[in-house]
């Protein structure tokens, strides 16, 4: 049987992609993150899971930093952090940045480094 849920399920507003939706609320193994960062270095802070995580940038450009590597990232990529690997993003500008995360996990497990 399959599972729908409505955007007022997961979204924090009505217009923009932003929220959350852990796998738990619909039985599925994966959890998601919907960002939409408009101020230029805005962005998640350094953390780990123990899962990877994935990351599809829908809009703008973000600066990726997973291990010791940085990334710039652009509408239309996609970006896979190990389980286990330090990991942050921030808004580089000059557009609104949106990225759906996707956790390996049907909950939110998170070790907050910075």
């Amino acid at each position: 049987m399959v599972t729908v849920i409505d955007r007022d399920g997961w979204a924090e507003s009505p217009t923009l992609w932003h929220g959350e939706l852990p796998g738990t609320a619909c039985g599925s193994p994966v959890s998601i993150i919907f960002n939409s960062l408009e101020t230029i270095g805005s962005g998640p802070r350094l953390h780990r899971h123990p899962y990877a995580e994935t990351f599809i940038i829908r809009s703008g450009r973000a600066r990726f930093t997973v291990g010791d590597q940085q990334i710039e990232a652009r509408a239309g990529m996609v970006l896979v952090a190990p389980a286990n690997t330090p990991h942050k993003f921030e808004n580089i500008g000059p557009d609104l940045l949106e990225t759906i995360d996707i956790h390996a996990s049907d909950s939110f497990i998170t070790e907050w480094l910075e």
